[in-house]
């Protein structure tokens, strides 16, 4: 096995258990073609140390799922939130017909663990780019696309090479629970399409083209035909942006849950994606929105509920091709 990662000498660093993502392995001679022609992302071309985010969307563009996508010796591993990971199967093998496709649920054989470094840190452990990946204790090491002070990775690999790899770290190591991972994520601006959030979002309305989960150039896929519309007609209406809640209870700011405009107080403006406390105490979202709302109060619930503050997110809105 090989030795921890030199990154993980640094106190500051910490891992996270993430016991709510499962994985899914897509195996046989057709498995990556199939998954180019179901997914949002090219998946012929994704080499042997790369990942990809993708999305997987319903006939009106819509997406179902959210997931991050790399190869392995023996087939293509997707994961994703355990909420959405049955019906995200079980509708693909809809379009297996006579593929040479298999696919399993291999989370109980797979785990993950999430890795923060401090982004004061020189690294050499690490990929230097997002979405490259190294061989890692029996598993793949995946560098995601980093969050504001921090530097991420996501390791996955089998269940029994990850308690040998923990039990080689040192003693200082802290470990964090999966809502400071996912409040990470939060702050990254990658979204993560759960069980109350399906069928709701085109990709673009969630960002999703702009962290590198769609790609305009690979040809057709469920929905690609709204997908595409909605990146070369203009200007889009709806964004996913930023925002802090400042109550105690992140129920109320639930994903699914509906955003309103002061303005406009007759008509839902947006929705909540994901949303978790941060070590502040308030509950930071990504909020799915109209643009034009984001000109005055934004309130959670009702025109009269707790107040959205927006921030910064850590990439440019403009559309890319």
């Amino acid at each position: 096995m090989a030795d921890a990662p030199d990154f993980m000498t640094e106190q500051q660093g910490f891992i996270s258990l993430l016991s709510d993502l499962g994985v899914i392995r897509a195996s046989g001679e057709d498995a990556r073609h199939f998954l180019h022609n179901q997914l949002t992302n090219d998946i012929d071309h994704l080499t042997a140390d790369e990942a990809r985010l993708a999305g997987y969307c319903s006939p009106k563009g819509r997406l179902l799922a959210s997931l991050l996508t790399w190869p392995t010796d023996d087939g293509i591993l997707m994961i994703l939130p355990r909420s959405v990971l049955s019906g995200f199967q079980k509708r693909l093998q809809m379009f297996i017909m006579r593929s040479q496709v298999r696919l399993e649920d291999v989370s109980h054989l797979l785990a993950a663990v999430g890795i923060g470094i401090p982004d004061t840190r020189q690294l050499t452990a690490l990929p230097e780019l997002p979405y490259r990946t190294l061989p890692v204790a029996g598993g793949r090491l995946i560098r995601l696309s980093d969050s504001p002070g921090w530097r991420r990775a996501l390791w996955v690999g089998p269940v029994a090479q990850r308690e040998a790899w923990l039990a080689t770290l040192p003693a200082g190591v802290s470990e964090r629970p999966e809502s400071f991972w996912r409040w990470l994520e939060i702050r990254a601006g990658v979204p993560q399409i759960l069980e109350a959030t399906r069928e709701q979002f085109v990709p673009q309305m969630v960002n999703f083209e702009l962290v590198g989960g769609v790609n305009f150039r690979k040809g057709c896929y469920p929905g690609q035909e709204v997908v595409a519309r909605s990146q070369y007609l203009g200007k889009l209406k709806r964004r996913m942006m930023l925002a802090s809640l400042e109550v105690p209870d992140p129920l109320i700011a639930a994903p699914g849950t509906e955003v309103f405009s002061a303005a406009d107080p007759a008509q839902p403006a947006g929705m909540i994606v994901n949303a978790e406390p941060g070590p502040d105490g308030h509950v930071d979202c990504l909020v799915e929105i109209k643009t034009d709302a984001l000109e005055g109060s934004v309130h959670v619930g009702t025109a009269e509920g707790p107040l959205l503050t927006f921030g910064v997110l850590p990439y440019s809105l403009e559309m890319t091709v």
